[in-house]
């Protein structure tokens, strides 16, 4: 069972990076017409989603190999994330216009990604200590 969470982790894991690259690069280079579905999105948004979906590829490769960069990876990817947030907000009182569902998306991207970040340090920390 013990070996089983890593990988288990890090497939869940690399499953949300290849979904966060494929949309946020099909929005960017406006692959199959999903930029104009997409509607009113925020472009500085879908670049931290990009960015953070590189990471969390990295990740998943650090939590099958227990590397200890693998926390703050996801760490430097909250931060992007949080920036964003921060930067949609600007956006929104500025009256820029945006899709209401990116504020929902962006608060459940950023819980899951500090969930794994917690998740990495102590999965990770834990068993190097151990050894």
């Amino acid at each position: 069972m013990k070996m089983a969470l890593p990988y288990l982790l890090a497939s869940i894991l690399a499953a949300f990076g290849l979904l966060t690259l494929f949309l946020s690069s099909s929005v960017i280079f406006d692959l199959f017409g999903v930029r104009a579905k997409e509607g009113n999105y925020v472009l500085f948004v879908v670049w931290a989603n990009f960015i953070s979906s590189l990471l969390y590829l990295f990740a998943a490769y650090g939590f099958i190999e227990s590397k200890k960069w693998t926390a703050p990876l996801l760490g430097i990817s909250v931060i992007v994330l949080l920036l964003a947030f921060v930067g949609l907000f600007i956006h929104i009182n500025a009256g820029g216009i945006y899709e209401t569902k990116t504020i929902g998306a962006m608060a459940f991207r950023t819980t899951v990604t500090i969930v794994f970040s917690a998740l990495a340090y102590f999965t990770i920390n834990k068993k190097l200590k151990k050894q």
